[in-house]
C-alpha cells in the first residue's frame, strides 16, 4: 500500500543529446607562457543540441603535452553567442565580451598526459550560431582549426500534422532536405518510430501501406556526406488512420445544474470524422424554464472532434426544474443532455487583485492550504492479495478495514474537516485523475477499496462529489488538481500523452515501476502492454467537467482548478498554448473560478515518443536546478495570454527527502560536484542546505513574478522532517545512512522564510500521512521497519509542522 510520491529530477545524461556535430580541431604547440605548466592539446568542439535561440555544446580536451594539474581554456565566440551555464568546471564570460574562460577548480579535474577531459555548456544566440575559435590552453595559442561540418536541414511535407486518412489508405511520406556544407546522402522515413523506408535521391518520398486504424506519427531524418556524417530529424508528425466508426453524437458535459438566471454550455461532437456535413438538431422535453441556443448545429470534417457549444439558460426562479435535450442527426445515435435548475444561490466569485492577492467576492482571501490525496490513485504492492500492482482511487481517511482487529479507528472525513479547519486550513487541494470521474472504473470500487466499511464510498466519482460537499459545509474551499493522465501512470508523467521510459524504471529495491503503462495511443516502447490514451481534447473535457461541479453539486467552494500537475516535459511555448486553451474551456463553464498553473521542467520531449530527441529548457543559473513544476523562468518575458485576475502561478518545490538535488552537495566534497539522487547517495555525499543559494534559485524560477503583480500559491512543498529516517523507504534509509536527520527540516525552514519574506502563499504536501517520501501533517502509525500494519492509521498533528505552517500563515 506504499504510495511513492518521489518527484525525481531530470537525469543529467539527458543533456548529452546527439543532434548535429560541428568540429573544430586545433593544435597547440608547447611553448613557455605565463603558466608554470606548458600545454599541447587537441580540442574537439561538438554541438549537442539546438532549439529556438538556445543550444548546448561539449568540448573534449585531449592533452598531448605533460600532465596539467591546473588549467585554463580560453576561446572566442564568432556571432554574439552567450554562455548560460557550464559544467563541470568554472565558466565565465564578461558582459559585452566574446571571450569565454573555462578553468579547472578541483584536483579531480587534472588532465594527465595523453588523457581527454570533457566539459560542456549551454548558451544562447541571436541569428547565427557558429563554432568558436581561438582556443588556447594555459596561454598557448591554437594553430589550425575551422568550423567543420554542418548538419543538413530537413522538412516533412507529407503527411501534415493531424491529417486523417480513410481506412486502408496508403500514406505518402515526403520530405525536402538540403545540406549547406555538402550533400544529402539519404533520407530515412519512420512511422511510429520504426524505420519503414530509405530514399537516396530527391524528391524524397515513400508510400506507407498496411497501417492499422488509429493514431500514428511520421518522421524524416536526413544524413549528409560529412566525416563524421551528421543528421537532422524532424519532429514526429501525428496523423490518423480511420477505422470503421460507430456513428454517434456525444455531448460534454451530459448533465448541467444551473442556478436561476445562470447559463452553462455543452459541447456537441461526433464520434468520428464525417464524409459530409452533418446537421444536428437539439430538441427539448420537460420544463420550459430552461432554454437552449442554438437549436441546431452543423458538424463537419473540420469541427467534428472540437465540437460546437450549445448554451442552456435557466430562467430566474428558485424552484427546481429539469429538462432533457436530445441532440439527433440522421444515421447517428443521439445524445441526451439533462439540465436542472437548482435552488442554490449564486456562486462565490474568486479573482486576483492588482497586488497579486486572491479575493473572494471582492475581499482579500488568505490562502491556508494543504493537499489531501487518494482519489488520484495509489500503487498497490505486487503481492497484494486482491489487487496486485493495482491503482485504486480512494480518499485516505485514516480508518482502514484491518485497523483494531477489523473494528476500524472511527475516524471520518467530517472529523478531519473539523480538526484541520480548527488548525487554520481554509483550502484543500484535491488531486484527481481522468479515471476518478468515471463512477464505473473498477479501481474506484470494491473489492479494491481499503477504507473501513463504515466510511467506504461506492465509487470514486461519488467520493469526489461527497468530499466537495463536505468541504463546503465546513467553509473550506477546494482546489481541484488534475494530477495525472492515468491512475496507473501517476506522478511520472510530464505531459498529457506521456510514454515510458519513466524515471523510476531502474530503481533498486523498488516494487513500484510502471513501464507497462502509457498515456499515449502510439509511439510507445515495447514494454507497454496497457494504454490509457489521453490528449488535449480529453483533457479539456475533464476541465469542463471539473469546472461544472460547483453548479452540479449546488456549492460555491471551487476556488480553482490546478489544470495539470508537473508538466515538466513541455517547453514553455507548448505549455503556454495549452494553458490558454484550458482557460477558454473552463471559463465557458465557470467564469467565477481561478486557474492554478504550474511551471515546467528543465528538459522537454523525453516522453513524446522520441526520448533521444529532447530540448533543454531555460531555467536560469545552473547552480539551482528546479523541481518538476517549479520552472517559471520564461513566464515573465513570454506571459500567458489570459486575464491576470484569473491566473495563479503554482510552482512545486521540494527538499532532499523528495529528491537530493545537485545544489545540495557539500562544497567540501569536490568529488560530489554535479551528483544528485541515488548517485550522490552511493558516493556517500553529504548534504548542505544553503538558504542564500536556494533563495536565488526560487527567485529566478518563480519569485520574481510576485513583483510583476501575479498571484503565487506554491502548489506543493513539504517533506519528511526525519529523513532519511522516520517514514523514509528502506532504500533511502540504506543509501543515505551516513546523513544525520534534520536536513529536510533545514530546507523547509529556509523555504518558509523565503515565502514569508515575499508574501507568497502555498499548499502543504500533505495533510494526510500516506505520502511515501514526505509523510504528512498528521502523524502515522506506519513504520517501514517495525509497523507495516500501521499503514493508513493516523496519529496527532506533527507539532513541528504545525509550527512551520503557523509561521507561514502569521498565526
Amino acid at each position: 500500500m506504499l504510495r511513492s510520491h518521489s518527484y525525481v529530477r531530470d537525469p543529467a545524461l539527458l543533456r548529452w543529446i546527439l543532434s548535429f556535430i560541428a568540429v573544430a580541431i586545433c593544435y597547440l604547440a608547447a611553448s613557455p607562457g605565463a603558466f608554470a605548466q606548458a600545454a599541447a592539446c587537441q580540442v574537439t568542439y561538438t554541438k549537442s543540441w539546438e532549439g529556438g535561440n538556445g543550444y548546448g555544446a561539449n568540448i573534449a580536451i585531449l592533452n598531448t603535452g605533460p600532465a596539467l594539474t591546473n588549467w585554463t581554456l580560453v576561446f572566442t565566440f564568432q556571432n554574439g553567442e552567450r554562455i548560460q551555464n557550464g559544467w563541470p568546471v568554472s565558466f565565465s564570460q564578461p558582459t559585452g565580451s566574446a571571450q569565454v574562460t573555462a578553468s579547472s577548480n578541483a584536483s579531480w579535474q587534472a588532465i594527465g598526459s595523453g588523457a581527454t577531459f570533457n566539459i560542456g555548456f549551454n548558451g544562447t544566440f541571436t541569428t547565427t550560431n557558429s563554432a568558436p575559435s581561438g582556443f588556447t590552453l594555459n596561454g598557448t595559442a591554437c594553430t589550425g582549426g575551422g568550423t567543420g561540418n554542418t548538419a543538413p536541414t530537413v522538412s516533412l511535407t507529407s503527411p501534415t500534422s493531424g491529417q486523417i486518412f480513410p481506412a486502408g489508405s496508403a500514406v505518402t511520406l515526403a520530405a525536402t532536405a538540403s545540406d549547406p556544407g555538402g550533400a544529402v546522402t539519404r533520407v530515412e522515413f519512420r512511422v511510429d518510430g520504426n524505420l519503414v523506408a530509405t530514399d537516396t535521391s530527391s524528391p524524397y518520398s515513400f508510400n506507407a501501406t498496411g497501417l492499422a486504424s488509429g493514431n500514428h506519427t511520421a518522421q524524416a531524418t536526413a544524413f549528409d556526406n560529412g566525416s563524421p556524417s551528421l543528421s537532422t530529424a524532424t519532429a514526429a508528425v501525428p496523423f490518423t488512420i480511420q477505422g470503421t466508426p460507430t456513428l454517434s453524437i456525444t455531448a460534454t458535459p451530459s448533465t448541467l445544474s444551473l442556478a436561476g438566471g445562470a447559463s452553462g454550455t455543452s459541447s456537441i461532437r461526433l464520434s468520428a470524422a464525417p464524409t459530409s456535413t452533418v446537421p444536428v438538431t437539439i430538441t427539448r422535453s420537460g420544463s420550459t424554464a430552461i432554454t437552449h441556443s442554438p437549436t441546431s448545429v452543423t458538424l463537419t470534417s473540420s469541427n467534428w472532434n472540437t465540437g460546437v457549444n450549445v448554451t442552456f439558460t435557466a430562467a430566474a426562479g428558485t424552484g427546481t426544474a429539469t429538462s432533457t435535450f436530445t441532440a439527433a442527426a440522421s444515421g447517428y445515435t443521439s445524445a441526451a443532455i439533462t439540465v436542472t435548475r437548482t435552488t442554490s444561490p449564486g456562486g462565490a466569485v474568486f479573482r486576483v487583485d492588482p497586488t497579486g492577492r486572491i479575493t473572494k467576492n471582492g475581499t482579500a482571501f488568505p490562502v491556508r492550504c494543504g493537499s489531501w490525496f487518494g482519489l488520484e490513485g495509489r500503487h498497490e504492492p505486487s503481492d497484494d492479495p486482491t489487487n496486485p500492482s493495482g491503482a485504486p482511487m480512494e480518499q485516505y481517511i485514516g480508518n482502514t478495514f484491518w485497523a483494531n482487529g477489523g473494528s476500524g479507528t472511527g475516524r471520518t472525513i467530517q472529523q478531519t474537516m473539523t480538526e484541520i479547519s480548527g488548525m487554520g486550513i481554509n483550502v484543500i487541494r484535491l488531486p484527481v485523475v481522468p479515471q476518478t470521474l468515471n463512477a464505473n472504473d473498477p479501481q474506484g470500487r470494491d473489492p479494491y477499496l481499503k477504507n473501513h466499511q463504515s466510511v467506504r464510498v461506492a465509487n470514486s466519482r461519488l467520493a469526489l462529489e461527497q468530499f466537495i460537499r463536505a468541504a463546503d459545509q465546513n467553509n473550506i474551499e477546494v482546489m481541484l488538481d488534475v494530477h495525472s493522465c492515468s491512475n496507473y501512470v501517476g506522478w511520472r508523467k510530464g505531459r498529457l500523452d506521456a510514454r515510458p521510459p519513466w524515471v523510476d524504471a531502474t530503481r533498486d529495491n523498488y516494487d513500484f515501476t510502471r513501464e507497462n503503462y502509457s498515456c499515449a495511443a502510439s509511439g510507445n516502447p515495447s514494454t507497454v502492454t496497457t494504454t490509457h490514451p489521453y490528449n488535449q481534447t480529453l483533457w479539456l473535457d475533464n476541465l469542463r467537467t471539473l469546472a461544472g461541479l460547483g453548479t452540479q453539486l449546488g456549492v460555491d467552494n471551487i476556488i480553482g482548478i490546478d489544470i495539470f500537475n508537473e508538466p515538466h516535459d513541455y517547453t514553455w511555448a507548448e505549455w503556454k498554448t495549452l494553458v490558454e486553451s484550458a482557460y477558454t474551456a473552463i471559463n465557458a463553464v465557470n467564469p467565477n473560478t481561478l486557474l492554478f498553473v504550474q511551471g515546467i521542467g528543465t528538459v522537454a520531449g523525453t516522453q513524446d515518443g522520441t526520448p533521444n530527441t529532447t530540448t533543454q529548457v531555460p531555467h536560469g543559473a545552473a547552480a539551482s536546478n528546479p523541481n518538476w513544476g517549479e520552472n517559471l523562468f520564461e513566464a515573465g518575458a513570454n506571459p500567458i495570454n489570459i486575464p491576470k485576475e484569473r491566473l495563479v502561478f503554482s510552482p512545486h518545490t521540494y527538499g532532499p527527502s523528495v529528491f537530493v538535488q545537485r545544489m545540495f552537495m557539500d562544497p567540501a566534497q569536490p568529488q560530489c560536484a554535479g551528483l544528485e539522487g541515488d548517485e550522490a547517495g552511493d558516493a556517500n555525499c553529504n548534504i548542505v542546505i544553503n538558504p542564500t543559494q536556494l533563495a536565488a534559485g526560487w527567485e529566478e524560477h518563480f519569485g520574481y513574478l510576485k513583483q510583476q503583480g501575479y498571484a503565487i500559491v506554491v502548489g506543493e512543498f513539504g517533506g519528511n522532517l526525519d529523513w532519511p529516517q522516520g517514514q523514509a523507504s528502506i532504500r533511502d534509509r540504506d543509501r543515505w545512512s551516513h546523513i544525520t536527520p534534520g536536513v529536510d527540516a533545514q530546507w523547509q525552514d529556509a523555504f518558509v522564510n523565503y515565502m514569508v519574506s515575499k508574501n507568497i502563499e502555498g499548499c502543504y504536501w500533505s495533510i494526510n500521512p500516506e505520502s511515501g517520501d514526505t509523510a504528512g501533517w498528521y502523524g502515522h502509525a506506519y513504520d517501514p521497519v517495525s509497523n507495516e500494519a500501521g499503514w493508513g492509521e493516523w496519529r496527532t498533528f506533527d507539532q513541528r509542522k504545525t509550527n512551520l505552517l503557523n509561521r507561514l500563515w502569521g498565526r
